[in-house]
């Protein structure tokens, strides 16, 4: 069960709520994150809070909202600004500092869209440590002047994964490299892509080396009537690279595709070949099976993939592996399935063979009259 905010206001308002009614959720990141920012890179919680300032500058200049939101989470949590600062710059503090064993969440992500389904689908399973299901929250965002947003996060984190009223969604899957800058935080960038009303904003508020660190945004829009793309957008601090296919159909896991994101930062997956690729090319022969078979390609195919068992525990559905060093361990802590074209999502917390699947529709926050 996920906690389920409905959040609308100012953006000082929407963040305050946030912290308020998500309180528990807020203070459950926090511990985690403090937790394993020192067990594995010896960073204390003081640090971390550092390390985030150096990207404030970046974050006002790109967008204030964002700032006065993350301050109305920290008034609703009781915590400091810089708490929830730090928390938003999470991937910055952990995948790209190598003062000693950098972890990462990972993540199997899936996009198809027309003409091989009617519908745009985009999904994929977030793979992270199992204790951080305590902190996940569903927002339900209504902001003046942009779309509304339907998204799952960790509490005090203010963009993550989900879709828009527009028929805009985008999934995360990390990336460890060995750089980043002072610029916007990764999951900054993913709020603006769910604040975007078309892809051509969305791509605007994240190209020419306007994010910190390397990740992989998988983007999808449905207009209607069958007018639809999906493509991977690597984004780095050196700038993004569009990944897509004419078959209407992406796939991404763990690791850099593009060669020209690779001359400007080392893809430091140091199970790439036992885990991230087999993953990636594993998805991609589901969905050939469907196609060849000529079998219908709905939310319950997606269902299947993701809850796919191919060389566990580092499978599409995947399951801690004990025999990977415990920086690098981690599980399916959700799967999303996020249908664009009729603004609704399928979320299952956990496993996806183990537990069920919940639908939500994306209902806009009427105003008091």
């Amino acid at each position: 069960m996920i906690k389920h905010l409905k959040l609308k206001g100012t953006n000082r308002e929407i963040g305050r709520i946030h912290g308020e009614q998500g309180r528990e959720q807020v203070l459950k990141s926090l511990t985690t994150y403090e937790g394993l920012f020192y067990g594995y890179s010896k960073i204390s919680w003081k640090q971390a809070r550092e390390e985030a300032l150096t990207h404030l500058a970046a974050i006002e200049q790109y967008n204030e909202n964002f700032i006065e939101e993350m301050e109305g989470v920290a008034l609703g949590a009781g915590v400091d600004f810089e708490d929830i600062l730090a928390l938003n710059a999470r991937s910055e503090i952990a995948l790209a500092n190598y003062v000693s064993k950098p972890f990462s969440d990972g993540c199997t992500a899936i996009g198809i869209i027309p003409p091989l389904t009617t519908e745009t689908i985009l999904a994929q399973n977030w793979d992270w440590k199992a204790t951080q299901i305590e902190s996940l929250l569903l927002l339900d965002i209504e902001q003046e002047g942009k779309p509304a947003i339907q998204m799952v996060t960790e509490g005090g984190i203010i963009g993550k994964i989900g879709y828009n009223s527009a028929g805009l969604g985008v999934c995360l899957n990390a990336l460890l490299t060995n750089k980043k800058s002072n610029k916007v935080p990764i999951h900054l960038g993913l709020r603006s892509v769910l604040n975007s009303s078309s892809l051509h904003e969305a791509v605007a508020n994240i190209k020419d080396g306007q994010l910190a660190s390397t990740a992989n945004f998988m983007i999808a829009s449905d207009q209607g009537e069958g007018r639809a793309m999906v493509a991977n957008y690597e984004v780095s601090p050196y700038g993004i690279a569009m990944l897509t296919s004419n078959e209407g159909k992406v796939v991404h896991t763990n690791h850099i595709l593009s060669n020209d994101i690779l001359e400007n930062v080392e893809d430091r997956n140091e199970f790439k070949f036992e885990d991230s690729l087999i993953r990636k090319n594993r998805a991609e022969q589901l969905i050939h099976s469907k196609v060849y078979q000529r079998e219908k390609i709905d939310t319950e195919a997606f269902k299947v993939w993701l809850s796919d068992q191919f060389n566990a525990p580092n499978s599409i559905n995947h399951y801690e592996n004990k025999k990977a060093p415990e920086h690098r361990r981690m599980e399916t802590v959700f799967s999303i399935i996020m249908n664009l074209s009729s603004r609704s999502m399928e979320l299952c917390i956990g496993k996806a063979n183990q537990n069920k699947y919940k639908k939500y529709n994306l209902s806009v926050i009427k105003s008091e009259q």
